[in-house]
């Protein structure tokens, strides 16, 4: 497998899984609606399928961990300027992202213990816990920082290749989900417009993930030379 196609399996790799892990956390976990409940409510729901649950988180920290791999193959797709800052900056999305992620399989496990003990003071502790991480590695790290590197990552590649890797329509709904999906920097705002806009953003992104692997299948399959050996050519014609 050559360099293009692994960089065109990484790009549907991380669509998939994003796609699948969201829909398994909304089934399961109502997930990210149900971070609007009370801190026992979630708790409490985690709780619940507490399996299904941390399983889901890992699958999506899984899909955020691909686009660091993924930024070290489409930069070498171009050495301008732009995509020299996309690598670094693709990485560094990948980072905060996973490390936001983990906090539900690694501590949020001990934080739903205890909210269910019956001292009022081991509950609130969990609570106070929960709530801090929830804060810090969630909403500041994670989502914060995340969906402000992910778009600044799009928007740089957009930039690097251009039109003329796939045509206008590649630059427009790479830009356009980008655009999107830097509107999550406003959720604690709790506007729900918001939310819906950053929902549609990583969508249309998952669209230009796939379309951006089905480019680099068909110009690689467009470069290669013929199967067919000179020798063979000549036999043929004679």
């Amino acid at each position: 497998m050559n360099r293009r196609w692994t960089t065109a399996a990484l790009l549907v790799s991380g669509a998939v899984f994003a796609n699948v892990a969201f829909t398994w956390l909304g089934t399961t976990f109502d997930y990210p609606a149900v971070l609007k409940q009370p801190t026992d409510t979630v708790l409490a729901a985690f709780r619940d399928n507490q399996t299904a649950v941390m399983s889901g988180f890992l699958l999506l920290a899984l899909a955020s961990l691909v686009l660091a791999p993924m930024a070290v193959l489409v930069g070498r797709l171009s050495d301008s300027r732009a995509m020299r800052v996309a690598v670094p900056v693709g990485i560094a999305a990948a980072a905060v992202q996973v490390i936001g992620l983990l906090r539900w399989p690694l501590l949020v496990p001990g934080y739903a213990a205890d909210a269910a003990s019956a001292d009022p003071v081991v509950v609130a502790s969990a609570h106070h816990a929960f709530e801090t991480a929830h804060r810090l590695l969630g909403t500041a790290l994670g989502e914060t920082l995340g969906y402000t590197l992910t778009a600044a990552w799009t928007l740089l590649v957009v930039v690097a290749l251009g039109r003329r890797f796939a045509g206008a329509w590649f630059v427009a709904l790479g830009s356009v989900s980008a655009g999107l999906i830097a509107t999550g920097v406003l959720s604690p705002l709790g506007i729900e417009i918001v939310d819906i806009a950053n929902f549609v953003g990583y969508v249309l992104w998952s669209i230009w993930l796939v379309a951006f692997a089905i480019v680099l299948v068909l110009r690689d399959r467009r470069a290669r030379p013929s199967d067919v050996s000179p020798r063979r050519q000549t036999s043929v014609l004679a």
